[in-house]
């Protein structure tokens, strides 16, 4: 039989599991402690001191047992029990005692049970009508006797004073320990911050501190930040330099085809230079995605809508559908804009109509984007994100193609967000359905 896993059960956050494994280990100490002081050792001199005090009761029941009469018996009784602390007197026919004790008198129960096995005839043990008295009534010849004694001779006095210095002690440990172990997950939840927030496409201020591993693993996340952005900018670079050595050539060759006489070969080499050009700009904006923008608050409503506004003008494919939720998301507005372009313009393309809906979340906002077109098979989605794929031939080659990358750079601007791209199939439409999630 499996047992259940207790995953579930435990906290998920590394403050609260520290937590947790200090804590277990305190409150098990103070169980068992108490247990054994308690249950063992408390429990044990209590025995041993009504035992002490059964023998000088048992020395007064004695004297009481060898004197002819009641006068003289209560005399040597008290003549014995005086010294003794043990004041003895005869019981009033009319007085009515009966063992009785405290409910959370621990001590009483020991010290009633000790003196019924150490005493021959006890009737009733009182610890009740005055907690720092102990009321006994025995029978003897003469008639019953009632002794009363101090309760502090049968029980140690204040026997919680080491289980409150107990707890005191624990959680004066306990809240040192909180403090410590606070200062030791700070270091790890500002690297946890800092590294989501640069998924995010946001640089925070970070230095490294805390123990050595945090310090090393602080110290690597900002060499690897440190390359991400070199490596962006010098693809940025890189990219500016094609763009203006390529787009020369191809303005020149445009100007060139221009001044020649329409004709079925010329009008073939205008196509395929405006195609070029159209390719051009699609690996320039692949490559670069928008990353030098700042993200800024948006609100992804009103993005949404402007942008089906703007689709409407050119197609009336485009509708807005139902939204969820408000407020402002920091984002990058052209490069979503940007991908949300790419999402509508595939609806509009492949479909005679297209559904905008925005839903915004504490953690998140999606845009998804459905149409009634033939949409993507389940089996070919990872490949229609992947750069330079191209599945017209299995959605619609009449209507021509692109160079693969829209979805790509759709993909890469959602990441740079800490978000994700998703493709399934519109339950609405039948179409194919693309959400744009942007982390919050």
């Amino acid at each position: 039989m499996r047992l259940p896993s207790l995953k579930r059960y435990t906290p998920r956050s590394l403050f609260a599991r520290a937590a947790l494994i200090l804590l277990v280990p305190i409150l098990t100490i103070q169980l068992v402690v108490s247990y054994v002081f308690i249950q063992r050792l408390y429990e044990n001199v209590t025995e041993q001191m009504t035992g002490s005090v059964a023998l000088d009761l048992r020395l007064v029941l004695d004297r009481v047992a060898t004197e002819p009469d009641r006068e003289a018996a209560l005399a040597a009784a008290r003549e014995v029990g005086v010294p003794l602390r043990i004041w003895p007197s005869w019981a009033l026919e009319d007085q009515v005692l009966e063992d009785r004790r405290a409910l959370l008198d621990l001590s009483g129960r020991v010290v009633m049970r000790e003196l019924r096995r150490r005493i021959v005839g006890v009737a009733a043990v009182d610890l009740l009508t005055d907690d720092r008295q102990v009321f006994l009534r025995v029978s003897s010849r003469h008639g019953d006797v009632l002794m009363f004694f101090s309760r502090d001779r049968v029980s140690a006095s204040n026997p919680h004073q080491l289980l409150v210095l107990m707890v005191f002690v624990s959680l004066v440990v306990t809240v040192i320990s909180f403090l410590f172990l606070k200062n030791q997950v700070r270091p790890i939840r500002a690297l946890a911050e800092a590294a989501s927030a640069f998924g995010k496409g946001q640089v925070l201020g970070y230095r490294p501190s805390g123990a050595t591993e945090v310090r090393a693993a602080g110290a690597a996340f900002l060499e690897m930040r440190a390359r991400i952005e070199r490596h962006i900018e010098q693809r940025t670079l890189l990219l500016s330099g094609v763009s203006h050595d390529l787009r020369t050539p191809l303005t020149r060759l445009k100007l060139a085809l221009s001044m020649e006489p329409d004709g079925p070969g010329i009008a073939e080499m205008r196509r395929d230079v405006d195609e070029m050009e159209e390719m051009l700009n699609t690996f320039l904006g692949f490559a670069r995605v928008d990353a030098t923008e700042d993200p800024e608050p948006v609100d992804p409503i009103a993005l949404a809508e402007r942008l089906v506004e703007a689709s409407r003008r050119t197609s009336d494919a485009v509708s807005m559908g139902p939204v969820e939720g408000e407020g402002r998301v920091a984002m990058r507005p052209l490069a979503v804009e940007r991908a949300l372009e790419n999402l509508i313009g595939n609806a509009a393309r492949y479909g005679t109509r297209a559904l905008v809906t925005v839903a915004i979340s504490d953690r998140a906002v999606r845009f998804s984007i459905e149409d009634n077109g033939p949409g993507i098979p389940a089996d070919r989605r990872e490949e229609a994100v992947r750069p330079f794929a191209r599945l017209d031939p299995a959605r619609n080659q009449d209507l021509g193609g692109g160079v693969g990358l829209g979805l790509s750079i759709v993909r890469d601007i959602a990441r740079q967000h800490g978000g994700s791209l998703r493709l399934g199939q519109s339950a609405q439409l039948g179409g194919l359905q693309a959400d744009l999630v942007i982390a919050r």
